[in-house]
């Protein structure tokens, strides 16, 4: 294939693809939540830390207000995500052996769903925690054996009547 013949291949790829955000215009706004969670694998100094103090400071105080900061800035990371007015978002920690779990929670009354802001918040969360863990979870070599993201999901997805 000639290098011409693969830049017209190109250009009609780009013609082709969409790159717009889903027009949410006429849909209206009813109540909408998710709910999402995922866990930290931690060692044992870690959750020690955890339900302690870090080098760093309270892990879960932190890391909570990086989950609620992620949610609000959810569409500044991923550019199909619309500017969605948060009307409520909780984070909740907790310790499950050698894990820690954070699970977070968006509402909205709004015309689209707020699943990619509450995966966003418990992303941003664990990765805090991770951080704020890491002097404790470097082996001798700089490495992490122990520690794993895992299970980031969404646990439930909400429309309609906030009541039901």
């Amino acid at each position: 294939m000639s290098a011409s013949s693969e830049e017209q291949m190109g250009k009609e790829e780009l013609s082709n693809s969409w790159t717009g955000i889903v027009d949410v215009g006429a849909k209206d706004a009813v109540f909408r939540e998710a709910i999402a969670t995922g866990t930290l694998q931690l060692s044992d100094d870690g959750i020690s830390a955890v339900q302690n103090v870090s080098p760093k400071g309270n892990v879960r105080e932190i890391s909570t207000i990086a989950s609620i900061q992620a949610v609000k800035d959810t569409p500044r990371m991923l550019p199909h995500c619309h500017l969605i007015p948060i009307e409520g978002c909780s984070v909740e920690w907790d310790v499950e052996g050698n894990k820690l779990r954070c699970t977070v929670t968006v509402r909205t009354h709004w015309r689209t769903g707020v699943e990619m802001e509450a995966l966003c918040g418990v992303n941003a969360g664990l990765l805090c925690a991770w951080d704020m863990l890491k002097s404790i979870e470097k082996d001798a070599e700089g490495q992490y054996p122990n520690s794993q993201i895992d299970g980031v999901h969404i646990v439930k997805k909400s429309k309609g009547d906030q009541h039901h």
